[in-house]
Order: structure tokens, then sequence, then C-alpha cells
């Protein structure tokens, strides 16, 4: 009797596992660090049901695992909708904070992002600075790791700095701003270059007075 058991927990741990590494590689290639909550969410939930698949050996084991399939499906559609919309990425995965900006730190955004001066330091002593003064821009990503910028001599303001102006056809003037640049100059720019359809550009970014222009293909 225990080892009809033990044969169907065998059996189930290795089909269980196949289905996880299937759909984990459906889902995309993502860090552990640079997980979305969603794919959090849905990893975790994934995990449980898969150990209930395992475990609850009288339930037949595609009504076990036919939750799981739901929330891959569920996780490939709002993927898709992600990478079509900027707005949805944002709502999901946020933006992410300039936090220090020509060696000043920016207390508001600090407060706005719950990060505080422990955290801020320890992670600028991790990449080996030790004088904030240093450090032309630090970034906090939406994944919440923390890239730093350090200030180079003879370097103008922005040099190491990239501005992603254009995002999928959308002009994102926040970053303009950031740079103290107008729409108008960027159409101006990019008209000197032989693009008048901001339409057609996938992706633009500007750094250190030379720009990165891909179109959509």
């Amino acid at each position: 009797m225990k080892l009809g058991i033990y044969s169907i927990l065998l059996i189930r741990t290795i089909l269980v596992y196949i289905l996880i590494t299937i759909i984990f590689r459906l889902m995309g290639k993502r860090e552990i660090g640079e997980l979305s909550i969603l794919d959090l969410v849905v990893f975790v939930m994934i995990a449980e049901m898969a150990v209930m698949a395992i475990e609850r050996n009288k339930i037949p084991f595609f009504e076990n695992i036919f939750p799981m399939l739901i929330l891959m499906f569920i996780q490939i559609l709002l993927s898709f909708i992600s990478l079509k919309s900027r707005a949805f990425r944002r709502l999901v995965d946020g933006e992410p904070s300039i936090i220090i900006k020509n060696g000043k730190i920016l207390e508001k955004e600090m407060k706005k992002q719950r990060y505080n001066f422990d955290d801020l330091l320890m992670q600028l002593r991790e990449k080996d600075i030790s004088k904030i003064s240093d450090v032309e821009f630090a970034i906090l990503e939406s994944s919440g790791k923390l890239s730093v910028i350090k200030k180079q001599q003879g370097k103008k303001q922005h040099d190491g700095f990239t501005a992603a102006l254009i995002l999928d056809g959308e002009v994102q003037e926040d970053k303009l701003k950031e740079i103290n640049k107008t729409p108008a100059w960027l159409n101006k720019e990019l008209a000197k270059r032989g693009y008048h359809d901001v339409g057609e550009i996938s992706f633009c970014s500007y750094s250190g007075g030379e720009f990165y222009i891909d179109v959509k293909d």
C-alpha cells in the first residue's frame, strides 16, 4: 500500500516539476531581482498549488494543475498587455526614481518611495562610494536596485545619464524635463536626423549630447 502511495507521489512530483519548468519558460526570462509584483504573486501561488497537486493524491491530477494553467495564461496575457501599454507597466512595475542628482539628495523623492538613508548609504557602500558628492546620479530602479553614475572630471552634466525620451512612439515629457529640454527641441533634433514622425520611433534615448534612435520594425 505504501509503495503504491510513494509511486504516485514520485510520478506527481516529476510531472509537476516538468509542468512548472514549462510554465516558467513560457512566462519569459526574468531575473529574480527584477520580478514585478504580478510575477511574484503568480510564482508564489503556483508554488503553493504545486505542493497541493503533489499531496492531494486522491483528487484527479488534472483538477490540481488546472488552476496553475489558468495562472499561466493570465500571466502571459498580462505580460502581453504590459508589452503594449506603458501606462500598464507604470501601474504594475512603477518607474525608476532619481534619488541623488548632481551630488544632492532628493529627500522628497526618497520619502515618496519610502526609501531611507540607511538603505541609501548601504547600497552606496556596496558600490565603493563613500562621498555622496561624488555621485552625479543615483537611480532607484523599479526592482529596488540602486544604479549609480559617478561624477567624472571634464564631462558635462547628464553625460553619464541616459534619458529615454521616446518609448513605443510616445514622447516622455517627464524625461525631457529632467534634462531641461522641450518637445519642440526634441522634434527639431529628430528632424535634423531625418525622423519626422515620432510614432515610427520605437525607442529614443539621449546621453552626453548623443542620440540613440531605433525605428519600429
